[in-house]
């Protein structure tokens, strides 16, 4: 956020923690974390400005009037200001307008009792550009998710930066805090310097393990356009590419990388690479998709977890996966493929939670556009259920054991003993201590 003139005016932090996700008991954003998070951030950090500044934490709110005075107090300001939501996307009954759920908000109250997404726009509208960051954490709602796929987008102002993501409904998230805002919240403390806003979203998009399909603004093609903040990739050969480079991606070089930064457009701020390993020619792009080398990235990346580099090997992965999801679709085969190698990636590092999530939605994806008896879906499955057995914590077994039981059944075909060791273990951890 550039200060613009604006040193010695104050500065607004405006927190606002809307409703929690959960569907069937399974937490996907709990925002009063969140805001917990956030209020151990300096506020500079949060405004990337030194300005006096004030904060308003705004949790639990229900009234959509006093929540709407709030927003246009912090409007007012004639400094910088961010604006932070995090909570539970939805629409009301009719499902024309997208809504940020508020303590009380039910499907039916939605118009009366939650923050209709539109008024972030109109009272954000007359503020000074270069001024006002909106950043957002939300979970969409099984009703919303189709009307936002609609709208491929959630706009906020013509006068802010928006950055943020909106998760896909069933999709379980930590019960701490969410993991698009610890990543943020992490970059902001690691970082030698305090990242610009589309530095910030880019390094956390990229660290970051987000669900399969979930809606990331500004996306990948938005990021990798000409004109935006870290432009095409880097080809300098002293940048040290790696043998098999990502996609045109979100992940920017740091101002020192390959001793100085590279020519051209991408100077504005800062400049995409790929994962660096050891030296090698620059790529030679593919002819199935632009920015894609002509080799296979999938050796590169097992290599990187066989060496136990499960981070570097998660966070390529992911960027791959993105750059699909961008260009063929969510349901695309190529994208269910990725889906599945991240997978892999989280039972290889221990992380048996996410590997049991990954295949479970792999597998029931696969079943939209294959048969029961395919190889793929049926492979898919017995993956999820041995991941799903190697899991100790009996919170996440538990939540997740409904939705893999539910796949299970979906498969005639498969071995009965799967379906039945599910529902026996299933069974065994509702009785377990601390069940329900």
């Amino acid at each position: 956020m550039q200060n613009n003139g604006a040193k010695q005016q104050r500065g607004h932090v405006l927190l606002i923690a809307g409703d929690s996700a959960t569907r069937r008991r399974t937490v996907q954003v709990l925002p009063s974390r969140n805001l917990a998070a956030l209020s151990m951030v300096p506020v500079s950090a949060l405004l990337d400005s030194n300005v006096p500044s004030d904060t308003t934490y705004l949790d639990g709110i229900h009234d959509q009037n006093a929540l709407q005075v709030r927003l246009r107090t912090a409007a007012a300001t004639p400094g910088p200001l961010l604006v932070y939501l995090s909570g539970r996307l939805t629409t009301d009954r009719r499902g024309q307008q997208l809504y940020l759920a508020l303590s009380r908000t039910t499907t039916s109250t939605a118009r009366y009792t939650a923050l209709p997404w539109e008024w972030l726009g109109i009272e954000l509208r007359t503020r000074p550009q270069g001024l006002t960051t909106v950043v957002f954490d939300l979970a969409a709602d099984k009703g919303t998710w189709p009307l936002l796929r609609e709208y491929g987008t959630l706009p906020a102002s013509t006068a802010a930066e928006v950055y943020g993501v909106v998760t896909p409904p069933g999709f379980a998230g930590d019960e701490g805090v969410s993991t698009y805002t610890r990543h943020w919240i992490e970059q902001l403390r690691h970082a030698p310097e305090r990242p610009s806003n589309s530095r910030l979203h880019a390094l956390t998009v990229a660290s970051a393990a987000l669900p399969p399909g979930a809606l990331i603004l500004p996306g990948i093609r938005e990021i990798t356009a000409p004109g935006y903040a870290f432009g095409p990739p880097v080809t300098d050969e002293r940048q040290g590419l790696a043998d098999m480079p990502a996609p045109r991606s979100a992940v920017p070089a740091p101002a020192h990388a390959g001793g100085g930064r590279a020519a051209g457009p991408a100077q504005q701020t800062g400049t995409v690479v790929t994962v660096r390993t050891a030296p090698a020619p620059s790529p030679q792009p593919g002819s199935a998709h632009p920015g894609f080398a002509a080799q296979d990235p999938r050796p590169h990346i097992h290599a990187l977890a066989q060496s136990g580099r499960h981070t570097e090997a998660a966070q390529m992965a992911q960027m791959w996966e993105q750059y699909i999801l961008q260009t063929d679709g969510f349901d695309s085969p190529k994208a269910t493929e990725w889906v599945e190698i991240r997978a892999d990636l989280a039972k290889m590092s221990g992380n048996f939670l996410l590997a049991t999530q990954l295949w479970v939605g792999a597998g029931r994806t696969r079943l939209v556009h294959q048969s029961p008896d395919a190889p793929e879906v049926l492979s898919a499955a017995r993956s999820a259920h041995y991941c799903w057995t190697q899991l100790k914590d009996v919170t996440g077994a538990r939540e997740c054991g409904p939705e893999l039981i539910s796949l299970l059944r979906a498969l005639p075909s498969l071995d009965r003993r799967h379906l039945t060791v599910a529902q026996q273990r299933l069974e065994y951890l509702h009785d377990a201590p601390g069940g329900s």
